[in-house]
């Protein structure tokens, strides 16, 4: 069977494209597989640095604040800060110290165990001379350091250690530091427990009764007091 000339050039066509595609798909160069590795791998990133050393730096703690619910007069806190200080060679502890507040009223507590260290506060009621309160209106008016004027005295005392009394029994020594109470010892002003200091005794009376110029308290406080006071830690009085 011949083919006619249209038949032919189409064949001719069909196979020519045929080949031309086979050349497309298989000619030129073949990429190297390592040369698509290097092209489809992530470069790799340098590797970091280590950390500097981590330098310890000592540590600094604020200690707690004093007295933080304001028990004592801030006025009456300076001074008593500044006694300690004046006096520190009479006065060598200084975890705690003690404050007399003569400007309150005798049926208030009014003498402060200050502790130095925690900043706490503990208060208790202390009894004033007759002769700072002739009419026994329960508040302190005047003081002395003299001889048998029965007056509380003002100051920084020292507290010498735990006595004992023929009249008032345990009780506390005291050494006044200044010239308004240096004659404390020959006046012997203490810190000692009374009737008239209990609290049994003020719910009667509505205040408590007058020493002779000693710091007396309620029987059930002294014992802790005497054993904590111990010897040479601050009591300062003021008003």
């Amino acid at each position: 069977m011949r083919l006619s000339t249209d038949a032919l050039s189409r064949r001719g066509l069909i196979l020519g494209g045929s080949a031309l595609l086979a050349g497309c798909a298989t000619g030129g160069a073949a990429t190297p597989p390592t040369a698509l590795l290097a092209e489809t791998s992530p470069v790799a990133a340098p590797a970091a640095p280590p950390p500097p050393p981590r330098i310890q730096t000592a540590q600094t703690f604020a200690p707690p604040p004093l007295d933080p619910y304001r028990q004592v007069r801030p006025e009456l806190m300076q001074r008593a800060m500044a006694a300690l200080d004046i006096h520190h060679r009479r006065v060598p502890l200084r975890d705690r110290m003690y404050i007399v507040d003569f400007q309150k009223f005798s049926g208030e507590e009014r003498l402060f165990e200050v502790d130095l260290i925690s900043g706490q506060v503990m208060a208790f009621r202390t009894s004033h001379g007759r002769g700072s309160d002739p009419q026994h209106s329960g508040y302190a008016r005047n003081f002395s350091n003299t001889p048998d004027s029965y007056m509380s005295s003002l100051g920084a005392y020292a507290t010498a250690g735990a006595g004992w009394g023929s009249q008032q029994g345990p009780n506390v020594l005291l050494d006044g530091l200044d010239y308004s109470n240096d004659k404390a010892r020959d006046r012997a002003i203490i810190v000692h427990g009374a009737d008239y200091a209990d609290p049994a005794f003020l719910a009667r009376e509505g205040k408590l009764g007058r020493s002779y110029g000693c710091f007396s308290t309620a029987h059930t406080d002294l014992p802790m007091l005497r054993e904590r006071m111990g010897e040479g830690r601050l009591l300062f009085a003021y008003t």
